[in-house]
């Protein structure tokens, strides 16, 4: 018997395994499906997309997406410690003080900007030092770049001969500007949750962290969470018990559909998926949002960039130094702005680089390239989970919606209008060749909309799926992340946002867990 039985070993996974299991009379469960973090793919910094598609990925797809010519959109999810944040591009985003503030109005009080700030601190070891909106000495390194390119001097730059404010710290109260990323690294190498919150505290008596397990559902009793059913390789069936609670922490396509699974959702749906309907929970799936984005790319004269990472001279002085270009997040500059009058704030972030990135980087140029990528960070389009069948193996139907929604399509479009600009301020024109995409016959509205439906990929930030709130119908989760009507069972991960913050979505995750961490103990 346990206290407290963690599914997922992801961002917010480890963060509790971490917090609950520093009282020592609490017994904590931490269960992941996916392996150790051995893999050098998993510690390289640059070889994030070389995870996509193997034993190291859930592998996700959406259904075919009406508004992108009926594409499925690829969505990874890392599975194995640390989960996403073992895979994700280490890229260190908090989002902008209305985000959440927008979260309390929502009906998550508690939530706000002045709530959540003091646990981004709590977490942070950041190499800048300690100051009103940062911290030192937290478990998560956060670093200036190891190996930056130099074509960044130029990104930067450009984007402010095409408007764009140099900003300090977009991680502040105001978060529009051009800037270096901040990164999650550790003397050039990957530093994930797993390394952040669990390795340090594995030794603990009172946590046991279990791998290659499959949770199949969350054992019910009533309208209580007792445990989960799990299942190891081919053994049977086993029911682990908890004798406080069930703390989901899956992510936004893993956690609702364990909620599914177990009989908590939209009744009619679960009853065409095969499964008992135990609790009639309608908002459970829905929600899902992410930012998608499109690239925009250029060959360059300049010969330091990111190609040629594959080649061994990069990887001895990775192993050797842990600097050059594997130390890369591929995204070196990021800018936030707005592409309009009216807007509360940026709608678009551009990811900046000195490499070719297509097909989530399964297609390659021969050649030094550079990739201005407009990314639409408040989407308006919402999509779902569902379950495909009662086989707890198959995977989930999934759908965003992407560019359904008008305003989002005009939002891309600008964005990639502002790419363009960038890219043809001195700084930059000066040593590019040609564009490669969309290309350079690619020029009224109709046909930089034709590429952008064509070539639209997500960015690999699902949330919203388990909605938190006090007042919302479709609420999930109350503002304490408890499910809505169960005992003993809560949801603890990116799924819980009710809306998805203006940037990467890792930090935000993990700032999540620290706080329900507190709220479990009554710290919060």
């Amino acid at each position: 018997m346990y206290d407290y039985i963690i599914v997922g070993a992801g961002s917010a996974g480890c963060v509790l395994a971490n917090r609950l299991s520093e009282d020592p009379s609490v017994r904590v469960l931490l269960l992941e499906a996916g392996g150790r973090d051995r893999s050098i793919k998993i510690r390289i910094p640059a070889a994030f997309p070389q995870q996509f598609h193997t034993k190291l990925d859930w592998d996700f797809a959406t259904e075919p997406e009406p508004h992108v010519d009926d594409r499925e959109l690829f969505i990874p999810r890392g599975k194995a410690l640390g989960g996403s944040s073992s895979m994700n591009a280490m890229l260190y985003v908090r989002g902008r003080p209305l985000d959440y503030d927008s979260w309390e109005a929502q009906g998550a009080p508690g939530w706000g900007y002045a709530d959540v700030l003091p646990y981004f601190i709590k977490s942070e070891d950041n190499v800048r030092g300690a100051s009103e909106y940062h911290g030192v000495g937290g478990p998560l390194r956060v670093s200036e770049q190891r190996s930056p390119r130099p074509l960044d001097r130029r990104l930067l730059a450009a984007s402010e001969a095409a408007g764009i404010p140099r900003i300090a710290d977009y991680n502040g109260p105001e978060q529009d500007g051009v800037s270096m990323f901040q990164v999650t690294q550790k003397n050039g190498a990957r530093f994930s949750a797993a390394d952040a919150y669990l390795r340090p505290v594995l030794s603990r008596p009172n946590l046991e962290v279990r791998t290659g397990v499959s949770v199949l559902g969350v054992e019910l009793e009533g309208s209580r969470a007792v445990g989960v059913r799990l299942r190891k390789g081919r053994s049977g069936v086993q029911v682990a018990r908890a004798e406080r609670e069930v703390l989901l922490a899956a992510g936004s396509i893993g956690s609702p559909q364990l909620l599914l699974l177990s009989g908590i959702g939209p009744a009619e749906e679960l009853r065409a998926a095969g499964v008992e309907a135990r609790h009639d929970l309608p908002g459970v799936g829905r929600n899902l949002q992410d930012h998608p984005f499109v690239t925009l790319m250029w060959e360059v004269s300049d010969r330091d960039t990111l190609y040629g990472a594959d080649k061994p001279g990069p990887l001895a002085e990775w192993l050797l130094r842990r600097s050059g270009k594997l130390s890369s997040t591929v995204a070196e500059v990021v800018a936030f702005t707005r592409t309009r009058g009216g807007l509360p704030a940026a709608d678009i972030q551009f990811h900046m680089g000195a490499a070719y990135f297509e097909d989530h980087g399964a297609e390659t140029y021969d050649g030094d390239c550079m990739v201005i990528a407009p990314v639409l960070v408040s989407p308006r389009a919402r999509g779902q989970v569902w379950l495909r069948s009662a086989d707890p193996t198959a995977k989930p139907r999934i759908i965003t919606n992407a560019l359904s929604e008008p305003e989002d399509v005009e939002s891309m479009i600008a964005g990639m209008r502002l790419a363009r600009e960038i890219a043809a301020q001195p700084a930059l024109s000066e040593i590019t060749r040609h564009e490669l995409k969309p290309g350079s016959a690619a020029v009224d509205r109709e046909e930089l909309e034709a590429d952008l439906r064509r070539r639209l990929m997500l960015i690999y930030h699902p949330v919203g799926t388990a909605r938190m709130s006090d007042t919302h119908a479709q609420a999930v989760v109350d503002s304490q992340l408890r499910v809505h009507g169960v005992e003993g069972l809560r949801v603890i991960d990116a799924s819980i946002m009710p809306t998805i913050v203006g940037g990467n979505t890792n930090a935000p995750t993990i700032m999540i867990a620290e706080r329900g961490a507190d709220l479990i103990r009554g710290r919060a």
